[in-house]
């Protein structure tokens, strides 16, 4: 599923030391979207489809600017890009390394009939549709002008089996997390849609009162103000999460002592968008004081 590519240089990108820039590639549909935004929670200042001549440029403005962002970039490059400009792209990694300005490639690849179902599903455009190609013919076409980029990946990651909780978890654990680090996600979600599947613990909040029959409320979500003190207000809400924080707070060291990198968990209402959103906000909130990485997602806000 996931191929490491052999590594462009050495001394371009060496073990130990840090990357400053995350280039993510890949082909329309395979995921970059999803990478990108979740490099983004994970803190990194995250530009999609910047022209990749601008690479150098962007790198060391970034990174002498007032907020020291060096270590936490990332781009997205991809066919929207000018041909010229992906041939090119030897000559620009060339000029990142003589600039010690170090990186690393990720191309996202998925097999064309999974990318022909997507498309399908979701009704997008192809980006090279434009040019009256059958979409077939436009993902052949886009393979082409990727070339550049697929032959000097360092991480190749084929996604035609990953669902977009999957793709996360990847890139949390092995682009955007600290070495020895436990990330922890809190994902809120509706019972009317399914339980996730990658979920480590499972919480149901259905039984905690519902702003959903409040008109005013109704429209807003969990990471409103309205939504939040109306709940704080309730001492079965409270008391709810205070047993939530004490019970992971007891067994997370376990988890993380037996070298787990990643515990996914789901908080659960009826329509995943009040209750089970505060929860996660508000444990979220909670867990950042003692772990480094600690995330949240909102399957049915996203």
């Amino acid at each position: 599923m996931v191929d490491a590519a052999v590594p462009h240089d050495e001394d371009a990108n060496a073990a130990d030391k840090p990357d400053q820039l995350i280039i993510v590639s890949g082909l329309s549909g395979s995921g970059k979207t999803v990478a990108l935004r979740t490099l983004e929670d994970l803190g990194y200042y995250c530009v999609d489809n910047l022209p990749a001549a601008l690479m150098p440029a962007f790198v060391q403005a970034i990174s002498q600017g007032p907020d020291a962002l060096q270590h936490k970039l990332a781009v997205g490059v991809d066919v929207r890009n000018r041909a010229e400009n992906l041939n090119r792209l030897p000559e620009i990694l060339a000029e990142l390394k003589r600039t010690n300005i170090g990186y690393r490639l990720v191309f996202l690849d998925t097999r064309d009939e999974v990318l022909i179902k997507r498309y399908s599903e979701t009704r997008r455009r192809h980006p090279l549709s434009g040019d009256g190609l059958a979409l077939a013919d436009a993902i052949a076409e886009e393979r082409r002008l990727l070339k550049p980029m697929l032959a000097l990946a360092d991480r190749v990651v084929d996604t035609s089996h990953l669902n977009v909780h999957q793709l996360r978890r990847l890139v949390i654990t092995e682009m955007g997390m600290p070495a020895g680090a436990m990330t922890l996600l809190f994902e809120s979600f509706a019972y009317r849609r399914g339980v996730p599947t990658d979920a480590d613990f499972v919480f149901d909040a259905r039984c905690l009162p519902n702003p959903h029959w409040d008109a005013q409320l109704r429209p807003l979500s969990g990471k409103d103000a309205p939504v939040r003190e109306w709940l704080d207000a309730k001492p079965e809400v409270a008391q709810f999460g205070d047993d939530l924080r004490g019970f992971l707070a007891s067994w997370l060291p376990h988890f993380e002592s037996d070298g787990r990198s990643y515990v996914t968990i789901c908080l659960g209402c009826t329509g995943g968008r009040h209750r089970s959103v505060y929860l996660a906000e508000r444990l979220a909130e909670h867990f950042r004081q003692h772990y480094a990485q600690v995330l949240t997602y909102h399957r049915e806000m996203e």
